[in-house]
């Protein structure tokens, strides 16, 4: 199935379960930021739009209500909050009090289980393979591998990867082992798969491999 198509199918059957204001918010909030979200962003990691909620409604400590951009609810009950943020909305025409009251939104809502992700409208826009990354990121310690994801990183490599960012030097096996308590063989298969990505590149010393070092260019889209 083609986006245009599956986002049409979504948009339809998110809108038909909806009525009152839930159903004016989806129409009047879904709009050319949500949707490039979808299309530059979620589309190409996932190829589905299956447990994502457009302008899904949370309410705040004083039992207020408010709609996210989108909630992703996958079956294993982890709750993500997805903005997308535009500069001119966000911030620029921001008083004190909004910008407190969306600082504390959003403190509430991790307080009471969910995982809040912001990307931004010029990102998204101009650089979706940086939110595509940082999605990846987020979402990898809690979701399973997906047949359907063409890019998407194990939990354990993305392990890799941030622990490649703390020590600021070329990795072994060694590192691997002692930091993710795995064996020496788990360590060397995620190195290797790793290295099949791009995201390190193995230097030898007489025919054998020393040690990897960081693909900076590609660990910079992620971080």
């Amino acid at each position: 199935m083609e986006f245009e198509q599956a986002h049409s199918s979504f948009m339809e059957a998110h809108t038909i379960v909806r009525t009152g204001e839930r159903r004016g918010r989806l129409l009047r909030g879904h709009n050319y930021a949500e949707k490039l979200f979808l299309q530059n962003v979620w589309w190409p990691l996932f190829e589905s739009l299956e447990q994502l909620h457009p302008e899904y409604e949370v309410y705040d400590w004083n039992r207020k209500s408010q709609f996210l951009d989108f909630a992703f609810l996958p079956q294993n009950g982890t709750r993500f909050g997805i903005e997308c943020d535009g500069y001119q909305s966000h911030i620029k025409d921001m008083d004190r009090e909004k910008f407190n009251y969306a600082l504390n939104r959003d403190t509430f809502l991790t307080g009471m289980g969910w995982k809040m992700l912001h990307f931004s409208f010029d990102d998204i826009q101009q650089r979706p393979e940086v939110c595509r990354m940082l999605l990846q990121l987020a979402l990898a310690p809690y979701l399973a591998r997906s047949s359907s994801s063409r890019e998407q990183l194990l939990s354990k490599e993305m392990d890799v990867l941030r622990l490649a960012w703390r020590i600021s030097r070329p990795l072994r096996p060694k590192d691997l082992i002692e930091s993710l308590h795995i064996n020496y063989r788990t360590a060397h298969k995620l190195l290797v798969a790793l290295s099949d990505k791009g995201f390190i590149k193995p230097v030898s010393s007489k025919e054998r491999i020393r040690y990897y070092e960081v693909n900076s260019m590609r660990l910079d889209q992620i971080w």
